[in-house]
């Protein structure tokens, strides 16, 4: 795989778990508010092998690998990634943006955890990326987690361009949701003016009113 960073061990990564965090390159969305981003634009690789001997001797100290980006689904060679991963005897999480279902779907079996972001609500990707997007396959990512028997989480950064009643909209397309997790946006250097945080009240509103569809809603950043 195409890897940009690595990261030997995280605790918040995949909540419950210390885990060695892989950032790949390339993704086929580029939010404005992506933390990310000059790492998965960076031309700078990681090599593999270094990861793969890093992993080989680090069993029992570390839980599982998480693999984020970026977007991960990009990659053509994600699943044999896994899969060696998996023989190590690792747990894997994968975090995708859900606009590559088929992908997602060839994994999920392979995988111990997925979190996919849900960026807006029906209809309201263009706040969040600025070229013309088809969302379809994000809903059809979503359904098929839902119903699938792989464990997963959706997850909504709360930037200031939503509001609740967009939370509303997001909680009640994905009503049958195991979990739900509603994140504080943070503000970026990637815009020439980064929009001032909502405040704490109004992410808990949100969970709040998430809540009244999805059973399991969680908040994270404040």
């Amino acid at each position: 795989m195409r890897i940009a960073g690595f990261v030997k061990n995280s605790f918040v990564d995949y909540p419950g778990y210390i885990a060695a965090a892989v950032f790949v390159q390339g993704c086929n969305m580029d939010c404005w508010y992506c933390h990310n981003k000059q790492l998965w634009k960076s031309g700078a690789l990681v090599d593999e092998a270094l990861i793969s001997d890093f992993l080989g001797t680090h069993q029992g100290f570390i839980d599982g690998v998480v693999i984020s980006g970026g977007e991960p689904t990009l990659q053509s060679d994600l699943k044999r990634f896994i899969l060696n991963v998996k023989e190590k005897g690792y747990r894997v999480k994968l975090d995708t943006n859900g606009l590559r279902p088929d992908v997602v779907r060839d994994v999920m079996g392979h995988v111990d955890y997925i979190a996919m972001d849900i960026k807006a609500p029906p209809g309201g990707i263009s706040r969040v990326v600025s070229f013309d997007l088809d969302e379809a396959p994000i809903w059809q990512t979503a359904d098929m987690l839902i119903r699938g028997d792989t464990d997963y989480e959706f997850r909504t950064t709360l930037m200031p361009l939503l509001d609740i009643s967009d939370i509303v909209s997001i909680a009640k397309r994905i009503k049958s949701a195991k979990k739900y997790a509603i994140q504080q946006y943070r503000k970026t250097d990637n815009v020439g003016i980064s929009p001032e945080p909502l405040g704490a009240d109004a992410v808990h509103q949100a969970v709040k009113a998430a809540k009244l569809y999805i059973e399991n809603v969680v908040v994270r950043g404040l």
